[in-house]
């Protein structure tokens, strides 16, 4: 009977090993897992702060935008305000005669220096003058055609009038030259 209490104790020690071995099994499994979710949750926290760092710079180039946009065309509701002005002292300059030259010349001159004055704001804000010439090609992007007239010794495109010059804001077009364009002549 001796020998059956050796099996007995035995048998016991197998069990608490196994039981230990299933314990520490259980443990590297519980591990296992926490460290997986501690993976899975630092992934996330990259993809976050990898998503904000690039809505920051998102947000810093449209606001540079912005702000370049705003110091280039932030007057040009002004500046397209200021057009007639423009074109009724030129009017006004192209009507002056020789004889009200001599009588008048300091307003006169005064008329031409707030001109030279208004042209070189124009020039200093980036707006500059579209002056298309008899001849030259219309181009869309540039003037309005106001009218079309078969012209004989044109061809079809040609501006043959400027009625009025256009004005550029930078890159942009403040309002185009009116200009006459000549239509395929009649036969």
């Amino acid at each position: 009977m001796a020998e059956p209490k050796n099996e007995e104790f035995l048998d016991d020690i197998e069990d608490v090993e196994a039981q230990a071995f299933a314990d520490e099994m259980e443990e590297i499994d519980d591990e296992a897992l926490e460290l997986d979710q501690l993976r899975a949750e630092r992934d996330e926290f990259r993809d976050r702060f990898m998503r904000a760092l690039a809505d920051a710079e998102n947000a810093r180039k449209r606001s540079d935008r912005d702000r370049r946009e705003a110091e280039n065309y932030g007057g040009s509701k002004l500046s397209r305000d200021m057009l007639p002005v423009y074109d009724n002292m030129k009017r006004a300059i192209e009507t002056i005669t020789e004889e009200q030259k001599e009588a008048n010349s300091a307003l006169i001159e005064g008329i031409e220096l707030t001109m030279r004055e208004l042209l070189s704001v124009f020039k200093k804000h980036g707006i500059e003058i579209i002056a298309p010439e008899v001849g030259d090609r219309f181009d869309p992007q540039q003037h309005q055609a106001m009218f079309e007239a078969p012209v004989p010794g044109t061809k079809a495109g040609d501006i043959i009038q400027v009625a009025a010059e256009g004005f550029m804001l930078h890159d942009r077009l403040l309002r185009p030259a009116q200009v006459g364009v000549s239509s395929t002549p009649a036969s």
